[in-house]
């Protein structure tokens, strides 16, 4: 690749908002995309940070290999329950196929992306991108707990200690898996306890779990609750 089609590639992911963050923490997501994609000639990339909370900006940057100025592209979402690819954002490639393209997220979940180039003029099936996950969080207000009950019998019929990965939930079943993000770290736990019980918080981490999260106060984290095929 030439100096110039790094640099090119290089502003697209800055532009798109790519720069790396915290890597996952135990059992989190993947870890983020840092650097500016790459695609040969008839290929096309896509890549985009795995973490973002409801109702911001989630960014893509992307290059359609070999193309021109001015093609078309759309990034698409596959839709669990429609079965089918959903368009969300468009874009059109500037020098050397290079694009950058916006979606605010609506949906919370674990979500699949790809970016598609339908060429002009050209009677022939649309090029599709390697696919790439995003997950989007509901924001919440946790608190965390854990000294003082150490020792002591969860709600869920685990031991207590400051090992313990998991949150309490007032309604969800025990065992159930939910993603946490705070900070630019995630983290992936079970209900393992009743709670929180103050009025106005949604969950309540074990001190590990917080530990995890650098969660040292009551405050806002994002969460989502994960499907058992995800």
């Amino acid at each position: 690749m030439t100096r110039c089609l790094r640099i090119l590639l290089l502003a697209a992911a800055l532009s798109a908002g790519l720069v790396p963050t915290a890597h996952a923490q135990t059992g989190g997501a993947a870890p983020e995309a840092g650097g500016a994609p790459y695609a040969a000639d008839g290929q096309v990339a896509l890549v985009s940070r795995t973490d973002h909370l409801l109702g911001r900006l989630v960014r893509f940057a992307g290059r359609a290999g070999g193309r021109e100025a001015g093609v078309p592209i759309t990034v698409e979402r596959f839709d669990p329950l429609l079965h089918t690819w959903v368009a969300v954002t468009t874009a059109i490639t500037g020098e050397q196929g290079v694009f950058a393209a916006r979606w605010r997220a609506d949906h919370i979940g674990v979500f699949r992306f790809r970016a598609v180039v339908t060429p002009h003029g050209e009677a022939q099936a649309a090029t599709a991108s390697p696919e790439v996950a995003v997950t989007v969080y509901k924001p919440a207000v946790a608190t965390w707990y854990g000294p003082g009950f150490y020792g002591r019998r969860t709600a869920c019929g685990q031991r207590m200690s400051k090992h313990l990965l998991g949150v309490a939930h007032k309604k969800l079943k025990c065992g159930t898996r939910v993603a946490l993000f705070h900070a630019g770290r995630t983290i992936t736990v079970p209900v393992v306890d009743r709670g929180p019980f103050r009025h106005g918080t949604d969950w309540d981490l074990t001190s590990a779990t917080a530990e995890a999260l650098g969660f040292t106060a009551t405050g806002t984290i994002g969460a989502v609750r994960l499907r058992r095929s995800a």
